[in-house]
């Protein structure tokens, strides 16, 4: 083939390239246009709300967050219809609102939510990724947008799980505002550096690590995915994001201030602070609470406990009296795997008479669980901010969490005379640190709780209502 046949080729390609977009985006826009005719025909609904929310019956602290943006919604406009996007396929409309009622005490008027049935949501699952994960699932979450847009075109759009690259899509094909709530962001200058460094994590696996030619090609593409990560996050109108940490990032991210508020999630705490305490004179129960994903680091846990017997050696019977409690919720098969696997460790450090696992408990069972126990660990690096932290907190539990994320910069006090709980990096420093809770003084600890109660009202479910409305109410008007 000849230069001039060449460039021919190239010019075809191009063409049809260009063409085939535009046809594509001018039937996207049309059947857009013909589904929201169709929606609008109740006159007794004057706006219709989407929240996407593929996972949105996982049952963990983001679906607190959106189970709360609507009923404040549906308690605030009554004429607006509310549309959940979700990926759950095998869950009807009921089972998704038992399951809000049941782990979270939130009840919703099912007359007014409409659930939308995603079946690409398997394109933003990590195990169909083994490279380039992040762009495969930015990918994949283009495609349930676009799936989700079709179906049921919004009149104002809510991301509440942080799939920014779903934006564009909204924006321009489907002609609405967006309002996003970041409860992490999908790339951090603190992944950038981990890769940089070398250094070996769940995202940053070891033969990668220990390649200085992968790590290179590893920082480039992680650099270009930030630019366009920043891109499609400032299309959104209203930017609400869960803590200092996520906060800091956003901004260095997206660069948009005037469009970022910083939202704590909403945590139970009314209802928490006034429980009694139901614990067992024989026991001294150490609770986690918190779904069964890699992040949350479990393991670390169970190395802690095992520095712990080592810590009181010289005394069993104070040793035999503890035990940890791991409550948490799966969402797949996957988690289902780490919580064997995570048995398995127990047996294998010889713990298995001081740990106990209790997986997808109802809310009565959680409550019980709270009342039950005097300590809460959270072992999780860089928790975006940390829901479970903050309601063991309310129910009067001594939190014992990673100095890290939100506990360390918006939740965990450890100045002395002002301490509402405990920071650890590492599995002896959490030792340590529950060494001594379990060593101080009954009116030392007393104290410790009482403070911890008293902060924790800036995090509750009322407020987090409140300055949502409020960031939000512009995109009504």
């Amino acid at each position: 083939m000849n230069s001039e046949s060449l460039q021919n080729f190239i010019i075809f390609v191009g063409s049809f390239a260009f063409f085939a977009t535009l046809t594509f985006c001018i039937c996207v826009k049309l059947i857009v246009r013909s589904r929201r005719k169709d929606a609008r025909k109740d006159t007794n609904v004057s706006l219709h709300v989407g929240f996407f929310h593929p996972y949105c019956n996982a049952g963990g602290g983001g679906e607190r967050v959106l189970w709360c943006a609507i009923r404040s919604i549906l308690k605030r406009y009554n004429k607006v219809k509310v549309v959940v996007y979700t990926g759950d396929v095998d869950a009807p409309p009921a089972k998704i609102l038992a399951r809000a009622k049941n782990s979270f005490n939130i009840v919703l008027d099912a007359k007014r939510i409409e659930f939308v049935y995603l079946n690409y949501r398997k394109w933003v699952e990590a195990e169909k990724y083994p490279y380039f994960t992040l762009l495969g699932q930015s990918i994949g979450s283009m495609m349930m947008g676009l799936e989700a847009l079709i179906k049921y075109p919004p009149d104002i759009f809510f991301d509440t799980m942080g799939y920014a690259f779903v934006y564009p899509i909204f924006k321009y094909f489907g002609k609405c505002p967006i309002a996003s709530y970041t409860h992490y962001p999908t790339i951090s200058t603190e992944m950038l550096k981990r890769v940089q460094n070398r250094v070996v994590a769940h995202n940053n696996s070891n033969y990668v690590a220990t390649n200085p030619f992968l790590t290179w090609i590893k920082l480039v593409y992680y650099r270009i995915f930030a630019r366009l990560y920043s891109f499609v996050g400032r299309k959104a109108n209203a930017i609400m994001v869960n803590s200092s940490w996520t906060e800091n990032h956003i901004l260095n991210l997206w660069n948009v201030p005037y469009k970022t508020h910083r939202l704590y999630p909403p945590c139970e705490v009314t209802h928490l602070k006034n429980l009694q305490p139901a614990h067992l004179d024989d026991q001294i129960v150490i609770l986690t609470v918190g779904q069964f994903r890699p992040e949350k680091d479990h393991p670390l846990m169970l190395q802690s406990m095992y520095e712990l017997r080592t810590l009181l050696n010289h005394n069993e019977a104070l040793w035999s009296r503890v035990k940890l409690l791991i409550v948490g919720s799966c969402r797949n098969e996957a988690d289902e795997e780490r919580v064997k696997n995570m048995k398995d460790l127990t047996r294998h450090l010889s713990l298995e008479n001081n740990v106990e696992f209790k997986v997808n408990v109802s809310y009565s069972e959680l409550i019980q669980c709270y009342q039950s126990a005097t300590i809460g660990i959270h072992t999780m690096w860089n928790e975006h901010f940390g829901i479970s932290v903050v309601e063991c907190m309310a129910a009067g539990l001594i939190m014992v969490a990673n100095r890290s994320g939100g506990p360390l910069l918006d939740i965990i006090e450890t100045s002395e005379g002002s301490r509402t709980g405990y920071l650890a990096v590492d599995a002896m420093d959490y030792a340590h640190c529950l060494a001594a809770i379990l060593y101080n003084s009954k009116e030392d600890n007393d104290a410790i709780r009482k403070r911890a109660r008293a902060s924790v009202d800036r995090f509750s479910e009322r407020e987090f209502e409140n300055q949502f409305l409020r960031i939000v109410s512009p995109l009504f008007e």
